[in-house]
């Protein structure tokens, strides 16, 4: 009886023991996960349309079909402004540790006729804190309808170029390049991409994504 007893104690300690290393691996798996950070605004968050159609569930989608193993987390809200996204950043910096960020923002600030260098700030200053918590960057840019004029469309666009060179980061000059010019890609109110745009959109994003993950892993 009392050897049972013994036995019994000695089984209970193996099993807590391979619980305990069971949990410590999990632990483990949880903090080495890879992260991918979108910080968006309608177009990425997927406005008049499911979430499972987004272009940036799509990313997620055709990421774990290969070797690479990530968490893709959309913080994109529809009507973001460049001020919003940079209140946002860093309780969400400190929050996933995101090892790529996808920085889209700024195309309400132009709808807003936002002064320029304002919003050439506020997105400076999210890629700073990015790059100073160890994330790969991607920065998408954005035109803005032709009606708003020249005079403010052109400086608008050409900003994202100058950030990207001014902080060295990964840069796609027109995220809708292949979408915003045929109107049965575009809903009804002209600035949304439809469900049907989302690959293309992707097709867009994807050089850029495969080119931060060699960096993440180098």
């Amino acid at each position: 009886m009392l050897f049972e007893s013994l036995l019994s104690i000695q089984w209970l300690r193996h099993k807590a023991t391979r619980l305990l290393a069971l949990a410590a691996v999990s632990v483990l798996a949880t903090v080495q996960a890879n992260t991918l950070l979108v910080m968006g605004d309608s177009l990425s968050a997927g406005y008049g349309m499911p979430p499972e159609a987004t272009w940036v569930t799509l990313l997620e989608q055709q990421l774990n079909q290969g070797d690479a193993d990530y968490s893709v987390i959309n913080a994109s809200i529809s009507g973001e402004t460049s001020r919003g996204g940079l209140e946002r950043l860093p309780a969400l910096l400190d929050q996933y540790e995101p090892d790529i960020m996808i920085l889209e923002l700024g195309a309400n600030d132009g709808l807003r006729g936002f002064q320029i260098p304002q919003i050439s700030r506020n997105l400076s200053d999210m890629i700073d804190m990015a790059q100073q918590s160890g994330a790969t960057v991607i920065l998408l840019g954005i035109r803005l309808p032709p009606n708003f004029g020249s005079r403010y469309t052109e400086p608008f666009f050409e900003q994202y170029a100058t950030l990207a060179d001014e902080h060295e980061v990964l840069y796609l000059p027109f995220m809708l390049e292949g979408v915003a010019q045929f109107r049965e890609l575009m809903q009804e109110d002209g600035l949304h991409p439809t469900d049907e745009a989302q690959p293309l959109i992707l097709d867009n994003v994807w050089p850029l994504v495969q080119e931060a993950l060699g960096q993440t892993s180098s």
